[in-house]
């Protein structure tokens, strides 16, 4: 359990600092750290997430680092992605769930190793509505159907399509991960009944309250910190993390 812990720690240390790699945490932690069934774990990861990304957003909302209309353009597509996605995940098996979730770690770490894209300052335009609808939609989809809030996709997205600068895009990535885990796990709970499996509500209540404690942390750390540093040592613990799950989806489709 004290592992446990620690992996929920990092988890808000990794919101707080970065608004990413949340989810691509918490479903190692409750699947090989608690043991919870891969199904349970990617519910339980999309309620935890939502919890701690909300509290990590407030005092980057109270700074005003949060560009809502993007929030808008970019979270609403992704509710619906999220929409989607969850209920899909009732035809997908629980090995076949974690192979993707493997593969979108994979695509985190090359995110995170990547050189970021320069800071802007301009709002989208109208040409790139369509891209950032796009990308706000397939993001949640990913959410929905595995259990990730996206935020490694996000925050390179509102970059990149939407202009925003890296110092907001984290605030903004945390409200999109919120608005993105609510709707996944509502309609998540439709997949967890057919397959009879339960959440386990007070380890996840304690899990998510650890996890706030630590994006408060990563929160003020991440003022004092080079963001390219952070990034580059995240990516590197993906790399090892999705590595493990490949290897742990071979043994069993194997096997």
């Amino acid at each position: 359990m004290l592992i446990a812990l620690a992996g929920a720690v990092a988890i808000g240390l990794s919101l707080g600092l970065l608004g990413s790699g949340g989810s691509i945490l918490t479903v190692p932690v409750l699947h090989y750290l608690l043991g919870q069934p891969e199904q349970a774990a990617i519910g339980g990861s999309l309620l935890v997430v939502g919890l701690i990304a909300a509290a990590a957003a407030v005092p980057h909302a109270l700074a005003r680092q949060i560009a809502w209309h993007d929030v808008l353009w970019f979270g609403v597509p992704g509710m619906a992605g999220a929409w989607a996605g969850a209920s899909l995940a009732r035809f997908v098996p629980g090995a076949v769930q974690l192979a993707v979730f493997a593969l979108a770690m994979l695509v985190a770490a090359w995110r995170m190793l990547a050189t970021g894209a320069p800071e802007t300052g301009r709002k989208a335009t109208a040409a790139r509505r369509a891209p950032v609808i796009a990308g706000g939609a397939g993001v949640g989809l990913l959410s929905g159907v595995v259990g990730v809030g996206g935020g490694f996709l996000i925050v390179p997205a509102l970059v990149l399509l939407a202009r925003v600068p890296v110092s907001r895009a984290v605030g903004t990535s945390l409200a999109v991960i919120t608005l993105n885990s609510i709707v996944g796990f509502i309609t998540y709970q439709g997949v967890l009944q057919a397959k009879g499996v339960a959440l386990d509500y007070p380890t996840l209540g304690l899990v998510a309250g650890v996890g706030i404690a630590g994006s408060i942390v990563g929160h003020r750390i991440g003022r004092r910190l080079p963001q390219a540093m952070l990034r580059r040592l995240f990516g590197a613990v993906l790399l090892v993390i999705a590595g493990a799950i490949v290897v742990d989806v071979a043994q069993r489709l194997a096997g």
